[in-house]
């Protein structure tokens, strides 16, 4: 498979999609945990899925992954990637408390897929919309490992259908300018198709 070069006006109309979702997201966020967050879309990037690991800290760095399927008019994956240290920034917000440990308790892991069921839920619908498409999130996975492994994880969850990711790298921010900003990685892996319909919008937008 080769890739598709893209201009500057598909990843600008991308990025302005993204950023139309993830607006969506942050009120989404903000409502359920009584606190303003603010999000914001610094980059985009369309690389092979192979190359998502160093993209994201490197293969052995640890991660929290939530992973989605995209079901309705157009398939795919949805994956989030948050690094340890802001996945347990987002925690102190989610449930007041940073986990213990190494691991996530029972109550992390259910906050954690909570919030990745409303980030993608909010910008599937922002994106259906644009698109005049119906799009819907399957009930959310968590994974807690080194970040080439959570990749490879879902590598073979797509049956290698398609190669190519739209990787909308996401900073959450809180409403105090002092607050810690939170990175992470939203990961949209389309079948084919759907990546073909994506760039169809971004070159009419």
């Amino acid at each position: 498979m080769t890739l598709v070069p893209l201009s500057d006006g598909q990843l600008d109309a991308l990025k302005e999609i993204s950023n139309i979702g993830m607006g969506h997201a942050a009120t989404a966020l903000s409502q359920l945990i009584g606190q303003t967050v603010h999000l914001r879309v610094p980059r985009i990037t369309i690389a092979e899925i192979s190359e998502m690991p160093e993209l994201v800290g490197g293969a052995e760095e640890v991660v929290v992954g939530i992973t989605l399927q995209i079901f309705g008019d157009a398939r795919g994956t949805i994956l989030l990637i948050f690094p340890r240290e802001s996945a347990q920034q987002l925690l102190v917000r989610l449930v007041g408390k940073k986990p213990k440990g190494l691991m996530f308790d029972e109550l992390s892991t259910s906050a954690l897929k909570e919030l990745g069921n409303i980030l993608a839920s909010a910008y599937l619908s922002a994106l259906g919309s644009l698109l005049h498409m119906t799009l819907i999130p399957s009930i959310p996975l968590l994974a807690y490992d080194m970040a080439g492994a959570v990749v490879d994880n879902v590598l073979i969850e797509l049956s290698q259908e398609g190669d190519l990711a739209l990787m909308v790298e996401t900073e959450f921010h809180g409403q105090a300018p002092t607050d810690e900003v939170i990175r992470g990685h939203f990961m949209i892996l389309p079948d084919p198709r759907t990546l073909d319909v994506l760039l169809k919008a971004g070159h009419g937008g």
